[in-house]
């Protein structure tokens, strides 16, 4: 029944205690190894896979994070895509990277909170205003303490404009060397030829139908790069004459918005109608159809040589909507009374002149000179920008001395101001006032101001605030934010040269730029230029000529050196054009002026603002449109009497008869005689 087996280790029993022997190993042959080695492999390569998905999924949720509509962020930049998948824009992160993985998108938001400098928020944000433009909202904050943000924006493959009047002006922008970034401020350059002009925006163009413009709360520097032809826009406080709001000393932020359209006209009326001021009504008709004359060029400025000059003006048939009393009329800088040995019968003299029909203007600005009667009247009512931690003046030197400048944020010192031009205005029935300066430049590096200043720019803009009563006739050659302000903005002094040093050739780039930044009530400074680099006081004849014939197309004319100061021939040609500039130009200017209070578009236009797909018209600096049917092609050159000339598709009439309707045109060595211009009319 029962069957006796050998028992086994951890049997119990007699078998138990047997010796023993344990199984020989079977060996593995030699045909079993491939076998073996196949089957490791295989299972290293399905883990090889099952990793490389998993990566795989993991890249494609991160590249699907960091797209959104026609924009792809990645750590050292984004680049925005155009409908067809064309890059129109890059901009590159300078000042750190981007860490991916703190990354998120919420809807049309990406957001990053770590850069390799440290912890950051950062995000951009896509909107759609309308179904034609589509705008990105870009903000990098630096939660790390004295850093700066640095975003380089590249200018190739297009075409850029606006941002400021410089000394070297060129249209579109001309990239010179290499700069860092340095304060974005307004500054007179002419005697600056490195800063920035006195009429600036935080605005920019492009040709790719793109634009961006910084927000107003950036500590904003700009610097460029020509080798690699690239802006760069940059936000700090060290070492800057920017201030950070006091409840946030340490943090800088750059933040910007860029928008995208379908094509560069319709871009930029979109931004204009969208974050530029207006202005709220046009300026004095006569000043847009007659010519302002300036008394500057005068070699002494008196009661008798204004008279004659006045009497000269019209001897010789000459028109004025008013008569300019530039400086030298007080005895001193920064006084509001006329100087009584120039002018010992000042009220006789002043009602001479409405009697013989002139409307008069005098020259001002923000300077009270030390050595003058109301520099201790400043002092103690404590008027004037000041020392730091002091209620001493912080002087300053401008071209006429050494003075306090007053300080616009008081509203002490604004109504002293503002008090004097009434007085002047009332005493002697001024017409209006012209305002010079009031570029920051004139501050000193540290200052102190009743309500500081965390973008000292704004001193400028508080400074243009006071022409708003004296509009109707004000003139002002500084602007920051001023687009409302409706009076002429005059674009800084020319030399009287040729070039483009602030010379003829630079009026028209400097025209169609202060244009785009919102300014269109233009005055385009004195026929002839400053004559500052012309020791014999008077600019070349010819120049005088072609400088006149511009100014003929522009919205106001101005006047210094007089004509009669050459011969009969210039002086005809004078009459000729301050003519054709009442009959023709005028009435065309003074309608778009009344188009610009709603819509803020230029008066002075760029060629391709009717020509987009015309890669030819984005570069034509030395012609212009008023409006979208008249251009104007002026000779530019000594010693010419023909140009080139190009005419964007369309059928135009010469001011000759002449039908050019196989577009686009261009017209090689046209004819232009020494008494005309070139200017076409679009006839359908």
């Amino acid at each position: 029944m029962y069957q006796i087996v050998s028992a086994t280790v951890g049997d119990f029993g007699v078998g138990a205690m047997s010796p023993y022997s344990p199984p020989k190993k079977k060996r593995i042959g030699r045909q079993s190894r491939p076998v073996i080695i196949a089957s490791l492999l295989g299972v290293l390569l399905v883990l090889a896979a099952i990793v490389a998905w998993c990566y795989y999924s993991a890249s494609l949720r991160k590249a699907n994070l960091l797209t959104s509509e026609c924009l792809d962020l990645n750590k050292d930049g984004f680049v925005i895509r155009s409908q067809t998948g064309v890059v129109i824009f890059k901009m590159e992160f300078r000042s750190g990277t981007l860490d991916l993985d703190s990354c998120s998108k919420e809807g049309q938001i990406l957001r990053c909170d770590k850069s390799t400098a440290g912890n950051i928020n950062f995000f951009i944000e896509t909107v759609k205003p309308k179904d034609t433009v589509e705008c990105y909202r870009v903000r990098w904050d630096e939660l790390e303490e004295h850093r700066l943000v640095e975003h380089a924006m590249s200018c190739s493959g297009s075409h850029w404009y606006g941002g400021a009047e410089t000394w070297l002006q060129h249209w579109p922008i001309v990239l010179k060397g290499h700069q860092a970034p340095k304060p974005f401020i307004t500054g007179d350059i002419h005697s600056n030829h490195q800063a920035f002009g006195g009429i600036l925006e935080r605005y920019w163009l492009s040709s790719n139908a793109t634009a961006i413009k910084i927000n107003d709360s950036v500590p904003f520097h700009l610097g460029w790069d020509e080798t690699n032809r690239t802006l760069w826009f940059q936000a700090r406080y060290n070492d800057s004459p920017y201030r950070p709001n006091p409840d946030n000393p340490h943090h800088v932020t750059l933040s910007y918005r860029v928008c995208v359209g379908l094509d560069v006209t319709s871009i930029h009326k979109y931004m204009v109608r969208r974050y530029f001021n207006k202005p709220n009504k046009v300026p004095s008709e006569s000043v847009f159809r007659q010519p302002v004359w300036s008394t500057r060029a005068l070699e002494e400025l008196n009661q008798e040589q204004t008279l004659k000059y006045a009497s000269d003006m019209k001897k010789n048939g000459f028109n004025c909507s008013h008569l300019e009393l530039y400086y030298r009329y007080t005895s001193g800088y920064g006084e509001f009374e006329l100087d009584p040995i120039k002018f010992p019968n000042a009220s006789a003299m002043f009602q001479k002149l409405r009697e013989d029909g002139f409307q008069v203007t005098l020259w001002t600005h923000p300077f009270v000179n030390y050595n003058s009667v109301d520099f201790g009247v400043g002092i103690e009512r404590g008027l004037f920008v000041r020392v730091p931690g002091s209620q001493l003046p912080a002087l300053v030197r401008w071209w006429n001395g050494i003075a306090g400048i007053l300080d616009f944020t008081n509203p002490e010192a604004r109504d002293w101001y503002a008090l004097n031009l009434r007085t002047l205005k009332n005493k002697y029935g001024v017409a209006s006032f012209k305002f010079d300066a009031g570029e920051r430049s004139y501050l000193p590096q540290e200052f102190s101001t009743f309500v500081p200043l965390e973008d000292p720019s704004t001193f400028t803009r508080r400074y243009t605030e006071m022409a708003i009563p004296f509009n109707d006739r004000a003139e002002l050659r500084s602007g920051y934010q001023s687009q409302n302000i409706s009076c002429f903005f005059r674009i800084i002094d020319r030399e009287s040269l040729w070039g483009y040093t602030l010379g003829l050739k630079s009026i028209i780039p400097t025209v169609l730029t202060v244009s785009i930044l919102g300014y269109q009530f233009i005055l385009p400074d004195i026929i002839g230029g400053n004559t500052y680099s012309n020791l014999t006081g008077l600019p070349d004849r010819e120049l005088y000529i072609r400088w006149l014939e511009l100014s003929a197309f522009m919205p106001a004319m101005q006047f210094s050196i007089p004509p009669w100061r050459y011969d009969d021939e210039v002086v005809n040609i004078a009459k000729k054009f301050t003519a054709l500039h009442e009959s023709l130009v005028a009435p065309r200017v003074l309608e778009l002026a009344g188009e610009v209070l709603y819509t803020g578009d230029p008066i002075i236009r760029p060629l391709w603002w009717i020509a987009t797909a015309d890669e030819a018209a984005y570069k034509i600096d030395s012609q212009f449109l008023i409006g979208d049917d008249l251009l104007v092609a002026p000779v530019l050159e000594p010693g010419k009497q023909e140009r080139d000339i190009y005419l964007p598709a369309g059928r135009w009439r010469s001011y000759k008869g002449e039908y050019f309707d196989k577009g686009p045109v261009y017209l090689t060595d046209y004819p232009v005689d020494l008494d005309e211009v070139a200017y076409f009319v679009w006839s359908g």
